[in-house]
Formats: structure tokens, C-alpha cells, sequence
């Protein structure tokens, strides 16, 4: 009878280790996808861009707020580093645009996706062709023209 006892109780240890096993591996995938899932990191591209654009006649300007969102910290670094290049080459594309550009909601978001590009550009060419995907997005805060 005491055999039968020891092996009911091997049995069922048996069973409650593998049972808390389990819960410790899900766990430990639960604390993983946390990790991969940092939360985001936006940037300010401080102070607001203003340029005169559409060429020659009367002046027009732009003023643009913008925020880049990065993957992580390392990027983040990377776009601070660079900032002052990041700024000239948007008040350079910003110049560029005529009424026809930026007029629409269409057009307002090409020039945000070109905004991005640029700043894309910078960092792949700066620190190499693997930090591109670590620029996530580009937001307007703020938009606004006069004519």
C-alpha cells in the first residue's frame, strides 16, 4: 500500500512541476513581448520650422511643428545628433513648394512622407543603412500657411 501512496504522490509533483512550469514559460514569453513592444519614443523638432516658399511674387510662409517617432533610444540619439542637418534639409524641402504642393490633404501628407524620407536618408547615411526602420513615423503638431 505504501508503493502505490509513493507513486501517487510522484504522480501528482510530477504533474504540479509541470503545471508551474507551463505558467513560468508563458510568463516569461508575456515579459519578451513587453520588451518588443517598448513603448514610443517622440521626438520634437524644436524650434518650429518657418520658411517662405513658392517662389518668386509675393511671400508665403509656411510654419510647421514636428515630432519624429522613433524605435528606441539608440535613434532617438542618432536623430539628436544629427538635428542640425535634419532641420536644414526640411526648411530646404519646406522651400521647395508651391501652393499646388501643399494645398491639399493630399499634398500636405506626400510632403510629411518626404519629411520623413529625408530624415530617413540622413540617419541610413550617417550611421548606416540599418537605422532606417528605426525611424518610425512623422507627425505635423502643428501646419500652418499664409499666401
Amino acid at each position: 500500500m505504501n508503493v502505490k501512496l509513493a507513486i501517487k504522490s510522484i504522480v501528482f509533483l510530477l504533474t504540479l512541476i509541470m503545471a508551474c512550469s507551463q505558467w513560468v514559460y508563458a510568463q516569461d514569453e508575456d515579459e519578451e513581448d513587453s520588451a518588443v513592444k517598448a513603448k514610443p519614443i517622440y521626438i520634437p523638432l524644436k524650434p518650429p520650422f518657418v520658411v517662405n516658399y513658392g517662389g518668386k511674387g509675393r511671400l508665403k510662409y509656411l510654419k510647421a511643428e514636428l515630432s519624429v517617432r522613433v524605435a528606441s533610444n539608440i535613434e532617438a540619439s542618432y536623430v539628436r545628433h544629427h538635428m542640425p542637418m535634419i532641420r536644414n534639409n526640411i526648411v530646404l524641402l519646406f522651400s521647395r513648394q508651391n501652393d499646388e504642393d501643399i494645398d491639399t490633404q493630399e499634398g500636405k501628407e506626400l510632403l510629411r512622407q518626404a519629411a520623413l524620407e529625408e530624415i530617413k536618408l540622413i540617419i541610413a547615411e550617417e550611421q548606416g543603412e540599418d537605422t532606417r526602420e528605426g525611424i518610425v513615423d512623422l507627425y505635423f503638431n502643428n501646419f500652418v500657411i499664409q499666401k
